[in-house]
């Protein structure tokens, strides 16, 4: 099979394709002929060099597939060869196979398409966790979104909306801002234009949820604009992770400070996430009411070119690589 390979740390043109052995499924596992897989930013860091796989994983960058069974490993029993599925994978996405446990696969949803369903896993996976689990967000509440044009972004936009939230973002053009709005956010702010802080603060806004992936100086803004009993879930620190920042807000509001990462986690840990989603959010794509935002799509050969893309950040939502 054709795959992308990391042939040494360093920018988008380190990424080369290569011609791999088809990957076999062990037990409970599913090997996937992959259609097309989502570009993230955790895949931006490993072909930096910054973010290796976990123990077990693949090399081969790529953490989220959509296509179709084409193999069952021993004792699997929720799918079936020939059925289309979305999954969330260690590694090995960009590849024309790959494959992933049974339990971390969702049926695509009805009415998408395989490189729609390709942009679902990563950001609706992490999204779900981090704001709905570990974010505790409730209907009524505030959610705060930084990098709102992003996958994430969008993803976060959508369900916080879907689930009754009043949603505010920050986000680095008009244009981005604007989309965001269109998508259903209820504040959109330019950063590049506007101290966030200060924008909540004129119109009395204390979120109650705040997404963030930015870091750096975004921390001690955060804690400064957060409700009481606010939390406040990392999820990246592009700005840098080394921070000074007044933290007696964490005491006089009662602040919940947490954050997460994703791929590190195990397979039972993922498919309580999978379930959940096919629980409070599968049926949201088959009423309508979600749909993965999707910039550009690029042969699954020109896996350089999408990075370089990704790394512009001019995109508003999310990267796909399509296979054969």
């Amino acid at each position: 099979m054709t795959a992308i390979a990391i042939t040494r740390p360093g920018g988008p043109e380190v990424l080369e394709p290569v011609r791999l052995a088809v990957p076999a499924p062990g037990p409970g596992e599913l090997l996937v002929r992959v259609k097309a897989a989502g570009v993230n930013r955790p895949d931006v860091l490993q072909r930096q060099g910054a973010y290796p796989p976990p123990p077990g994983a693949p090399a081969t960058p790529g953490l989220e597939i959509a296509g179709e069974v084409v193999g069952l490993g021993e004792g699997v029993k929720r799918y079936e060869a020939g059925e289309r599925i979305c999954a969330l994978v260690p590694g090995g996405g960009y590849a024309e196979y790959a494959v992933v446990h049974e339990d971390n696969a969702l049926p695509v949803p009805p009415g998408l398409s395989l490189v729609e369903a390709a942009a679902i896993p990563e950001t609706f996976f992490t999204v779900w966790t981090n704001v709905f689990d570990r974010g505790r967000l409730k209907e009524g509440e505030t959610l705060l979104v930084h990098g709102g044009s992003s996958g994430i972004g969008t993803t976060a936009i959508m369900l916080g909306k879907a689930f009754g939230a009043v949603v505010a973002v920050t986000a680095g053009s008009e244009e981005k801002c604007r989309a965001c709005r269109e998508l259903g956010a209820d504040l959109a702010i330019n950063y590049r234009e506007q101290d966030f802080a200060a924008v909540l603060a004129e119109r009395n806004i204390r979120p109650d949820v705040i997404l963030d992936m930015v870091g750096g100086e975004y921390v001690a803004k955060n804690l400064k604009v957060a409700a009481m009993h606010g939390r406040i879930v990392m999820i990246a620190f592009q700005k840098g992770s080394r921070i000074e920042a007044d933290w007696m807000p964490i005491m006089l509001k009662r602040i919940t400070f947490t954050g997460s990462t994703l791929r590190p986690r195990s397979v039972s840990e993922k498919a309580e996430i999978a379930r959940a989603l096919e629980r409070h959010v599968w049926p949201l794509f088959g009423a309508e009411q979600l749909k993965p935002i999707i910039f550009r799509s690029f042969p699954l050969a020109e896996a350089a070119a999408a990075h370089a893309l990704m790394e512009s950040s001019e995109h508003i939502g999310k990267i796909v690589l399509v296979a054969g």
